[in-house]
């Protein structure tokens, strides 16, 4: 009996070591989350009128320009899948990588090859292991992304749809990263980001209340204009989905975190139940040999007696 009320003993130790690293990472990662949230507020104001720009100029002007115009027939597109570099955040990871093999799978049915373009350590190992081709991957700067990191993931992109489609170029820019709509909710989702849709654009503006955007004339011209918007366009929108990727990633850790930490209180209040019983029935046990000692003893003492 006293080797069993050891284990119980040993095992709620370990337990407890296990619920204070829990609470600490839950505790962290509620810190790192609000900074997080304040960079994404932050961010999409820019990216929002970045984008108003250069719908305005889309619009605005007969220019077809190839980062803003439909292909004929689209042959070749690039996935770009946000991930973490850490896990530890439920499903967090699980369902961008799932949102972006579904995109993956619905491009290829119309006929397109995908290059997938991953950002975050588990994205990456998930497609290593699986053996599927990554064209281009970053790690090390999921946690706290920077406006630099995101040039950094945005400039093969922007090189690769500038190109011709026989020359290693696409045709689209999809994106697939996790929206933070609330603490308790984040959702990974899919959009394409080049070409830009500038019907959707302004339909969009207009349904929020926004003017319809009038004409414009550009210098030096509308073509050099877009040249020099477009990739600002692609690294903002990198930029602010990275930090949504990185808010909810946090939040995931959060509630996952205590969501452990809450298991491992409950698990050491059921440890301590079985302890205490076991404790009380070795005490039970030994006052039972006492007495039964004792009677035996009682009993001897007679027999001599007589």
């Amino acid at each position: 009996m006293g080797a069993q009320l050891r284990v119980y003993k040993r095992r709620i130790r370990s337990v407890t070591a296990t619920k204070k690293i829990t609470k600490a990472m839950e505790m962290i990662a509620a810190s790192r989350v609000v900074k997080a949230q304040r960079k994404v507020a932050a961010s999409t104001p820019y990216a929002t009128e970045l984008t108003r720009a250069v719908t305005a100029v889309g619009t605005g002007s007969n220019t077809k320009h190839p980062l803003t115009t439909e292909p004929e027939t689209a042959t070749r597109s690039a996935v770009l899948l946000l991930t973490s570099d850490r896990g530890l955040a439920g499903a967090f990871n699980s369902n961008a990588i799932k949102a972006a093999e579904r995109l993956t799978a619905r491009l290829e049915a119309e006929g397109k090859e995908v290059d997938v373009y991953i950002v975050g350590r588990r994205g990456v190992a998930h497609y290593n292991f699986r053996e599927r081709k990554v064209a281009e991957q970053w790690t090390g700067f999921t946690d706290e992304p920077t406006y630099a990191d995101a040039k950094k993931v945005a400039g093969p992109l922007i090189e690769a749809i500038e190109k011709d489609v026989a020359d290693g170029g696409v045709d689209e820019l999809h994106i697939v990263y996790t929206e933070f709509i609330s603490m308790m909710t984040q959702t990974a989702i899919d959009g394409r980001l080049l070409p830009l849709s500038l019907e959707e654009v302004a339909e969009e503006s207009t349904s929020k209340g926004g003017e319809i955007l009038p004409l414009y004339d550009f210098e030096p011209s509308a073509e050099d204009v877009l040249d020099a918007l477009l990739p600002r366009y692609v690294e903002s929108r990198i930029y602010n989905a990275l930090l949504q990727s990185a808010a909810s990633k946090h939040a995931a850790t959060r509630r996952a975190m205590k969501s452990a930490t809450d298991n491992a209180g409950d698990l050491i209040n059921s440890l301590s139940r079985l302890a205490n019983a076991a404790r009380q029935a070795e005490i039970t046990q030994e006052i039972s040999e006492i007495v039964g000692g004792t009677a035996a003893l009682a009993d001897a003492t007679a027999g001599s007696d007589k």
